[in-house]
C-alpha cells in the first residue's frame, strides 16, 4: 500500500503539493504513481522561470514501463527544479517525498488551494 503523508495535498493526476510558506510550493509524484510507473530511469524537468497552468503538461517521467506527463499542480511559476534527478532519477522511485521532489512553484495570487485534495481525499481515489 502507498504512503500518502498528510501534510500535503494532492491532484487527482498523482501529483503532490508541500506549502513551503509565502506562496512557495513543492511538488513531485506521489508514491502511488511512482510504483505504477515502475523504475523511473529519466525525468524532464520543467525550466526555471516557465509559467505553469494547473493541470498543464510541465514535464514527463519515463519509467522501464512507459512515458508519463507531469501535470502542474498549480498554477504560477517555477522558481526550482530538483536538478539531482538529472543523474539519480530513481530517488523519485525511492522517496518521492523527500529526495524525489520535482520543482517549487511560486503560486498565482489567483488561484484556489481549495481545488487541492486532502490526503483522505486522495486515499479515497486511489483505494
Amino acid at each position: 500500500m502507498s504512503t500518502t503523508p498528510e501534510n500535503l495535498s494532492y491532484t487527482k493526476e498523482h501529483e503532490w503539493v508541500e506549502d513551503l510558506g509565502n506562496n512557495k510550493f513543492r511538488v513531485g509524484i506521489t508514491d502511488y504513481a511512482q510504483s505504477a510507473l515502475g523504475d523511473i530511469v529519466y525525468i524532464q524537468l520543467p525550466k526555471i522561470d516557465q509559467q505553469v497552468v494547473a493541470g498543464a503538461v510541465c514535464g514527463e517521467v519515463e519509467s522501464t514501463k512507459s512515458v508519463s506527463e507531469i501535470y502542474a499542480p498549480i498554477t504560477g511559476q517555477i522558481v526550482a527544479v530538483n536538478k539531482n534527478l538529472d543523474s539519480t532519477p530513481e530517488s523519485i522511485n525511492s522517496a518521492p517525498y523527500k529526495d524525489g521532489w520535482i520543482a517549487e512553484i511560486q503560486m498565482s495570487p489567483d488561484f484556489d488551494l481549495k481545488t487541492l485534495l486532502t490526503a483522505e481525499d486522495y486515499q479515497k481515489l486511489t483505494a
